[in-house]
């Protein structure tokens, strides 16, 4: 599993929660990093930040889409007008809600 967060303390609770819930993680601070590890590491699914300097979430789920289309998506947003069709965890994020989701990704056809 990938987790895309350019604030690190949020991307180091994030990753501690989904470690804590059985998961393997790996880390990147925005998009160019997380299309690098993508390139170099198997990875299942991807939960991104959506607003990030650079290459946002969505666009990152976009590249994920044409590039990589086994690897699962999720996106992670406080912002309401942010959220569109891609599975979307609200901001602050409840531990339980992640690793729910998460699970459900992963397991569905999408």
């Amino acid at each position: 599993m990938l987790v895309v967060e350019d604030v690190v303390l949020v991307r180091m609770v994030v990753a501690a929660y989904l470690r804590e819930g059985g998961f393997q993680v790996v880390e990147a601070s925005g998009a160019d990093e997380a299309i690098r590890v993508l390139g170099a590491t198997h990875v299942d699914v991807v939960f991104s930040d959506v607003r990030m300097p650079g290459t946002d979430g969505h666009g990152l789920a976009d590249w994920i889409r044409q590039n990589k289309p086994k690897v699962k998506i999720v996106l992670g947003s406080g912002v309401e007008s942010e959220i569109r069709d891609e599975t979307v965890v609200r901001k602050p994020y409840d531990q339980g809600e992640l690793l729910r989701r998460i699970r459900t990704v992963l397991t569905s056809d999408r």
